[in-house]
């Protein structure tokens, strides 16, 4: 029989509650934990769902200060203008992962931005190769760029 736990509030040991719990609680979910839909019916693998990876950064700026924020990001590389490689601090299971992206270019007639991934490179599972493109196809560093990816962790 599977036991189930109904609680309102979750507590550390101290007696502290909700969000003032301090940064040192850890509450763990094991990859088969799921959630209600919003209308209930249906449910979600929280593992499955979660961004494994995100980051927000300007393209414009040297590699050291390229990240603006970020989760599961260890470093950035500049390889060349538009063409930038996200080094992961925890690395994929394998390289079907999915990534979703966009960017922006400010004080330019050219609007239209492109962010995909550098051809040469391939998929890998410790960093994702990137490159930023104007509508006339040309390389350019742009400011805004953000990346989203899933997938399975290593």
């Amino acid at each position: 029989m599977t036991s189930q736990l109904n609680v309102d509030t979750i507590v550390d040991k101290a007696g502290s509650s909700g969000p003032s719990l301090p940064n040192t609680t850890t509450i763990k979910i094991n990859n088969t934990s799921t959630s209600l839909s919003e209308g209930g019916d249906t449910t979600t693998n929280i593992t499955q769902g979660l961004a494994k990876l995100w980051v927000k950064l300007d393209g414009t700026q040297s590699a050291g200060s390229m990240v603006q924020d970020s989760f599961n990001v260890g470093s950035m590389t500049d390889t060349s203008t538009g063409r930038h490689i996200i080094n992961f601090s925890n690395n994929m299971n394998n390289v079907h992962y999915s990534y979703t992206s966009m960017a922006r270019q400010d004080g330019s007639d050219d609007r239209a931005i492109i962010v995909s991934q550098e051809e040469d490179d391939g998929t890998d599972t410790s960093n994702l190769p990137i490159t930023t493109q104007n509508d006339g196809g040309s390389y350019v560093d742009t400011a805004g760029i953000g990346v989203t990816l899933h997938g399975d962790l290593a």
